[in-house]
């Protein structure tokens, strides 16, 4: 059955500003659509089952993460790739551009959960209308787990505002615990505010037309210095391929 399309705001503000906050239960609501989320809660647990990033030196060290790439046409399936490096250019990651990077992969239970197969089906049929002559997408998903600590703050962006080099993004928050900031901020090429909003509950997203905008994170610090805290997100890239 075709998808109900409801999501015309959405894409109203992505043509307009280039990018969109969602609050989480707007966004519940349009991935349900889509799919099932009953699996939530064993998707949102793999988080605490993440590996160190170990291309991370002196800034941001403490990130964990998972990747994995996938490919899907405008209709019909989406395909988990061979498991692959990710890559971006020193033009848009100026800390760890023109390298290959190795990460562990996800996980093939949350590869093929319900949850992740819904965000993947909405994201595909979304930027789908947007990009209307686009026949195939090359996804690339990211889980991030950021740690902060009383003696180090947490990195998010730690490459500092910029762009991925893909059409489109999603940024899912998954889980914050016992931090303070981590607010999203939108800007044009010359550094221009766009706008700027805090993922603070469960399946808050943004929204973000990557090839007109730029994207950054402040550091997170915790709450509480003495307990855990971290800030889980899923980031999911659509590229358009031939």
């Amino acid at each position: 059955m075709s998808p109900t399309f409801d999501h015309d705001d959405f894409a109203q503000s992505l043509r307009d500003d280039g990018f969109r906050f969602v609050a989480g239960e707007d966004m519940r609501t349009h991935l349900r659509e889509h799919g099932s989320l009953q699996d939530w809660d064993a998707f949102a647990d793999s988080w605490n089952d993440l590996a160190p990033d170990a291309y991370l030196a002196q800034v941001g060290r403490h990130r964990r993460r998972r990747h994995a790439v996938f490919r899907a046409g405008r209709e019909g399936g989406i395909e988990r790739r061979p498991h692959q490096p990710h890559y971006q250019s020193l033009n848009y990651n100026a800390l760890q551009g023109d390298i290959e990077r190795w990460f562990e992969p996800v996980r093939e239970d949350i590869a093929h959960s319900q949850t992740l197969v819904t965000v993947l089906t909405f994201c595909r049929d979304f930027f789908s209308a947007l990009a209307p002559k686009t026949q195939a997408w090359h996804i690339e998903l990211h889980q991030f787990r950021i740690e902060a600590r009383s003696d180090e703050e947490g990195q998010p962006t730690p490459e500092g505002v910029h762009r991925d080099g893909v059409d489109y993004v999603l940024v899912l928050l998954i889980d914050r615990h016992n931090i303070v900031s981590g607010t999203t901020t939108i800007h044009t090429a010359d550094g221009t505010q766009l706008g700027s909003f805090t993922l603070t509950a469960p399946l808050d997203a943004a929204l973000v037309d990557d090839a007109r905008v730029f994207h950054g994170v402040t550091a997170v610090t915790p709450q509480d210095p003495k307990r855990e805290a971290h800030r889980d997100v899923l980031v999911v890239t659509f590229r358009g391929v031939a």
